[in-house]
């Protein structure tokens, strides 16, 4: 599946740099989203078959540091290349990582379980809870690392390139956190209680960028880097949750159901987000987006 998947992103992200119109740009983006995101339940079912619970918090948070990790580098090459350059220089990289998931991914023998049918793991009530009250995280995630390089050009007159840095310095406070995270979980146990106290820290975080929206940037851009780590920081507890709760024969449709909610929430809340800015203010958006984190601790109150 990494194979396949990533190796056909890189096909239609290198068509993509060579679009003849709009309309076929947009159809070969959408493709490579689509094939790329095969990524997310192959290589979380392979880390679930390799650790144990006491080490798939932290080894689940190593491999969502590839999130930020990818942000850094796109952050710190993108605005230097042009679009056709751009384009192929992500098909390359993807290229490469669906050579090294043929030639190193192995699921060991003694893991090969029997596949149990897929209505199981969409019956599983705490996996609805948990992939929603994700959902409800992602919107904090997206108004943050989706716009603050908008934000800070637009509306604080931040060159490209600087406001572009603080992207980066975001992703790596984010990979820092994520694996930390991880940690945290197996120490305790559990990836719930992090998962709920991560999400009242981005709130907090959240509501501090709408109350700074003026300030000065020495105070605002600090703020900014904190918590868009924070809102980075949750993904791979949520991701070692949803593969335990489904256990070893359901992990990679479990994992592939709360992805799919996630990326139907990351679809939706920057168009929401980016409509509620334009009609109010930075400062509104970023208000409303802090209070879903707190609307999700509800719903992860069944989790352990």
């Amino acid at each position: 599946m990494l194979g396949v998947g990533l190796t056909g992103c890189a096909a239609f992200l290198v068509a993509a740099a060579y679009a003849p119109s709009w309309g076929w740009l947009v159809a070969f983006l959408a493709l490579a989203g689509a094939a790329g995101a095969s990524v997310n339940s192959a290589s979380g079912r392979a880390v679930m078959q390799w650790f144990r619970p006491s080490q798939r918090g932290l080894a689940l948070g190593i491999r969502q540091t590839a999130i930020p990790a990818g942000g850094l580098v796109a952050a710190l090459t993108l605005p230097h290349l042009g679009f056709e350059a751009g384009m192929l220089f992500l098909g390359g990289l993807c290229l490469l990582g669906g050579l090294a998931g043929v030639l190193a991914v192995r699921e060991p023998e003694e893991t090969q379980l029997p596949v149990e049918a897929v209505e199981w793991t969409l019956r599983d009530r705490k996996l609805w809870e948990l992939s929603f009250g994700s959902g409800l995280y992602l919107v904090a995630q997206v108004a943050i690392i989706g716009f603050v390089v908008l934000f800070l050009h637009d509306q604080r007159n931040v060159s490209p390139a600087a406001a572009a840095g603080v992207l980066a310095a975001i992703q790596v406070g984010a990979a820092v956190l994520r694996i930390a995270a991880g940690r945290w979980s197996d120490v305790l146990a559990s990836r719930a209680v992090p998962l709920r106290r991560v999400g009242v820290a981005t709130a907090l975080a959240t509501g501090a960028i709408a109350a700074l929206t003026g300030a000065s940037l020495w105070i605002l851009v600090p703020v900014l880097v904190v918590a868009g780590a924070l809102s980075m920081s949750w993904n791979g507890l949520s991701f070692a949750a949803a593969a335990e709760l489904a256990g070893g024969r359901r992990s990679g449709a479990a994992i592939g159901f709360q992805q799919s909610v996630l990326s139907g929430v990351g679809a939706a809340a920057p168009v929401v987000f980016s409509a509620l800015v334009a009609a109010t203010t930075w400062r509104v958006g970023y208000a409303v987006a802090a209070v879903f984190p707190l609307a999700a601790i509800p719903l992860l109150r069944r989790l352990t």
